[in-house]
Parts: structure tokens; C-alpha cells; sequence
């Protein structure tokens, strides 16, 4: 299904360039990119394309969808974020946290995610349980991702390279540890953990990681799919992840994101961009 983008003023898209840059030097200063883009991924992974009811529409405001189990933590990212948000009232909550996540994949060295404003603000959050459950398998992936999103196959492998941010809690998981080596660098090192074909150095992990990948300087690359393709000492595999092994339709992504980042890079621009507007100016 095609876009139609709504039509915004001049003086909204400045105060998104405005935030943008804002953004940019806070998230960095702060080390607090992954913690971002699980906010921006959780508050878009509600979406139900059935009903056409939960999304990127700014809900992860209320109190209610942070007390969500699958949000633990995130009143901290709502919270860090609000100083800033409070310097851009013409822009929707529901803007303002995607564009965070843009941009929390940007300066740690991933690929430029477009980004297209003028989402609305809901009033009410969706229902819990729509988010994916780590513990389980492959069926679970596609019930979530593809029956209630929308979303393919080959966008669930390309975001799961997203993992390459940040790390789990046991307080909010139930599970502990990064993903790859370098919790701060966006890069394909995931799929190439995963399948064995890298040794990690040293981890480095930044204090306000978060349960969605990983870190250590600010720089996306491939180090989630480096990760995927075998375990490592240390490093973080959960259920999810060893799905994507095991699966005939996933494999063949894992070991061609573990060999090309750029076509990682590619891929997980395009399935951020189609998470982010799911709901969103739809024709």
C-alpha cells in the first residue's frame, strides 16, 4: 500500500530540523542511543493492522503504556527526552519520538533513515501485549511482525539487526548482557557474532543501554548479524535471535547481512522507515 504524506508548514519542518540537531548532541553526549531507539521501536511496534489501532502515534507519553511489561525502563527515555520535546510544542509527541530514533541510528553510524513528519497524537495507549516476547520462536516472530504489523520476513531479520544497540536488563527482561561487542556502534557485527565469524574484543558497555542492541562508541555497523552467527563469551543470544538461524527464510538474510553491511544498511533503513509509519499517511 502506498503513502500519502500529509502536508506540513514551513515552520514545523524548522522545528524538526531544529530537534533533530537538538537530538543529536544530546544523545550523544548522553551515550543513550540504544534506550532511544527502543523507545522509538516500542512505541511503533503496537501497530495492529487489523484494527488499525496502536502505532507510532506518540501514546508512550501516558503513564499507562510505560507501565507496559515490555516497556520497563522506558519512563527514563520519556523522561530525558521531555526537556527538549518542551522547546518544540508545534510537534507531536508522535513525531518527536521516531525522529529520536532516526537519529539515534544515525550518530552511532547507521544508515540514514528517511523520516516523514505530521504523525498525530493518539490520546489513548493500545492494549498491552502486542510487542514481541524475546523468550520464544519463529511462528512468534511472524505472528507479530508480519500478521499484526504488516511487516515481511526480511524486515524482521534487518531489525533485528538493530540489536547491534544497546543491551539487556534482567530488571526489565528478565535477560542480562549486550549483543555484540560494541553497544554504541551501529554496524552488522550482530550477524557475524551470530554466525561465528568474529572474535569480540573487550566490551564496552555504556550505563543506559537498553533491551533492543548494542554499543560502545557511536557507531552503527554489523556487529548484531557478526553476533547471530555464533555464540561468544559474554555476548547476549536470546530466543529470538537463534531463531533466525534456524528458519529457512531468515538464514539466507543473517548470512548475507553478516557478509555485506551495506546491504544491511540497505534493508534496515527501509524496514525502520516502514515500523516507524505504521498507520501513518496511509493511501
Amino acid at each position: 500500500m502506498g503513502k500519502c504524506y500529509p502536508t506540513v508548514s514551513e515552520e514545523y519542518k524548522k522545528a524538526v530540523e531544529k530537534a533533530k540537531r537538538k537530538l543529536r548532541g544530546f544523545i550523544a553526549e548522553k551515550n543513550c542511543a540504544p534506550l532511544m531507539l527502543r523507545l522509538a521501536w516500542h512505541s511503533a511496534g503496537t501497530y495492529d493492522v487489523s484494527t488499525k489501532t496502536g502505532g507510532p502515534f506518540g501514546t508512550m507519553r501516558h503513564k499507562a503504556e510505560q507501565g507496559h511489561g515490555a516497556n520497563n525502563g522506558l519512563e527514563i527515555a520519556v523522561r530525558l527526552l521531555e526537556p527538549i520535546k518542551e522547546q518544540f510544542p508545534i510537534l507531536s509527541y508522535a513525531d518527536f519520538y521516531q525522529l529520536a530514533g532516526v537519529v539515534a541510528v544515525e550518530v552511532t553510524g547507521g544508515p540514514d533513515v528517511p523520516f516523514h513528519p505530521g504523525r498525530p497524537d493518539k490520546p489513548e495507549p493500545p492494549v498491552e501485549g502486542r510487542l514481541p516476547d524475546a523468550t520464544k520462536g519463529t511462528d512468534h516472530l511472524r505472528d507479530v511482525f508480519v500478521k499484526q504489523m504488516g511487516l515481511s520476513d526480511q524486515d524482521i531479520v534487518a531489525l533485528s539487526g538493530g540489536h547491534t544497540l544497546g543491551r539487556c536488563h534482567k530488571e526489565r527482561s528478565g535477560f542480562e548482557g549486550p549483543w555484540t561487542a560494541n553497544p554504541l556502534i551501529f554496524d552488522n557485527s550482530y550477524f557475524t557474532y551470530v554466525l561465528g565469524c568474529v572474535v569480540p574484543l573487550s566490551l564496552t558497555v555504556a550505563f543506559l543501554a537498553v533491551s533492543l542492541g548494542n554499543h560502545s562508541h557511536m557507531v552503527f555497523c554489523f556487529s548484531y548479524w557478526e553476533l547471530l552467527t555464533g555464540e561468544k563469551e559474554g555476548l547476549l543470544q536470546l530466543p529470538t535471535d537463534k531463531a533466525l538461524l534456524s528458519d529457512p527464510s531468515f538464514r539466507p538474510l543473517v548470512d548475507k547481512y553478516a557478509a555485506d553491511e551495506d546491504a544491511f544498511f540497505v534493508d534496515y533503513a527501509e524496514a525502520h522507515m516502514k515500523l516507524s509509519e505504521l498507520g501513518f499517511a496511509e493511501a
